[in-house]
């Protein structure tokens, strides 16, 4: 069988393809850097929530201690529905605390996923440039 003849490439065909390349490695830094800074911003609100629900946490698991010592010494209507109420809210703060925390872990994931797209992109950016000074061109 002939083998079919391969076209070779044009300069303008090189130089449209490297143009658009750098345009979507600009566009993609950019964006990088604008979702890292977005992710580090919600990490920070939801490492905040997660502490803030920890301390509720802690100080109510001491309010439902010092209730179920009340209770124990004496049981009276009054104690009880403070030991209920205690209860309640720290079932819904645990809730509350798994959710954050997931989030949170989620978040960190997604961040440190992006911070190294970023990085890389950048880098390109920065090696291509270098190498565009080294040659006497511009690149856009």
């Amino acid at each position: 069988m002939a083998k079919a003849k391969q076209s070779v490439a044009k300069s303008e065909f090189v130089q449209r393809n490297l143009e658009a390349g750098l345009e979507r490695l600009a566009i993609a830094s950019a964006a990088g850097e604008r979702a890292v800074e977005i992710r580090g911003r919600d990490g920070k609100k939801l490492a905040v929530a997660v502490k803030r629900l920890a301390k509720r946490r802690a100080s109510l698991i001491r309010r439902k201690k010092l209730a179920a010592t009340r209770v124990r010494k004496s049981p009276s209507g009054e104690t009880r529905k403070a030991l209920r109420t205690a209860v309640r809210e720290l079932a819904g703060t645990n809730k509350e605390l798994g959710k954050a925390r997931a989030s949170k872990a989620a978040n960190a994931v997604e961040f440190a996923a992006l911070r190294l797209a970023q990085r890389r992109a950048s880098g390109y950016a920065r090696a291509i440039a270098q190498v565009d000074r080294a040659l006497g061109t511009a690149s856009a």
